[in-house]
């Protein structure tokens, strides 16, 4: 291994640095928790510093020589200009009113779209405006910087927050026809061989789950989780639009397509659990 500058964690003065209390957080965090695995998620430009602390802490015995010390470096947020995000007055902006300007732009939309009251258009501009931020930013790979577009960032269309939501929300919409229609489901019905390319789509999707997951895991990525959920979504939403599900008169075939609808849901729900939001 190549030789690191050194890390200091007292100058001759006496004074503490960074270094210090890092290592000092490092020592109540082993007496605390005695944790297998550390991660840190910090500006990408702060990985020799971690680095280094890390190498100190396992040098000096802090921790034990088998724990995992992982450093995962993020990227800049970016305006449209391709600089580093700020306020129209130029200050860094405060996540507050980040997330204020993210739930105006999708309160906007409602009010545009949808008729319903101004408390029920709040409520949901708040659940959307989050999806829309946290996946927004997850879905980027940690270490790239990138453009935050409130416009993009809102759309119900393409690769978004608003746009997984609006997928489990029709499915929901669906099977609440399902329950007007007197249809039992009991969610144990058995999947049958795919009728057309736009199911088999579905399932092929939806059978990445667990290598996802588990790639998602092993890697840090979160962008992973929302690549997957991007790509059974739009799936799904064509095999809606193709086939009529609740129409059919080949009750296995339909009964097959509720089971398909159920685990499709299911997959994507525990993902934006995951993720840290929720429909």
């Amino acid at each position: 291994t190549k030789e690191l500058p050194p890390c200091i964690v007292r100058k001759s003065d006496g004074a503490a640095l960074y270094a210090t209390s890092d290592l000092a957080t490092i020592v109540e965090r082993e007496k605390l928790y005695k944790p297998d695995t550390y991660i840190y998620l910090a500006d990408k430009r702060q990985e020799l510093h971690f680095t280094q602390v890390f190498r100190t802490a396992k040098k000096a015995g802090i921790v034990r020589p088998d724990v995992n010390m992982t450093f995962v470096g993020f990227g800049t947020m970016n305006g449209k200009d391709g600089k580093p995000f700020k306020t129209r007055s130029g200050g860094v902006m405060r996540l507050e009113h980040l997330i204020a300007d993210i739930d105006n732009a999708v309160l906007n939309k409602i009010k545009e779209n949808r008729s319903v009251s101004d408390e029920e258009a709040e409520e949901t501009s708040k659940i959307v405006g989050l999806a829309a931020l946290k996946y927004g930013d997850l879905s980027n790979q940690a270490s790239k910087d990138y453009v935050f577009d409130v416009d993009r960032f809102t759309s119900f269309e393409g690769n978004t927050g608003p746009y997984i939501l609006y997928t489990i929300v029709r499915i929901k919409s669906l099977m609440n026809k399902v329950k007007a229609q007197g249809i039992e489901v009991k969610g144990e019905e058995a999947i049958l061989p795919s009728q057309s390319k736009s199911q088999t789509d579905v399932m092929l999707a939806v059978s990445k789950w667990a290598e996802t997951i588990e790639a998602a895991f092993n890697e840090q990525a979160p962008h992973k989780i929302c690549q997957f959920i991007y790509e059974l979504s739009d799936a799904f939403n064509k095999f809606y639009h193709e086939t009529k599900i609740l129409g059919s008169e080949d009750e296995a075939a339909k009964k097959s397509w509720i089971a398909l609808l159920l685990l499709t849901r299911k997959v994507l729900e525990t993902c934006i659990d995951l993720l840290g939001f929720e429909a």
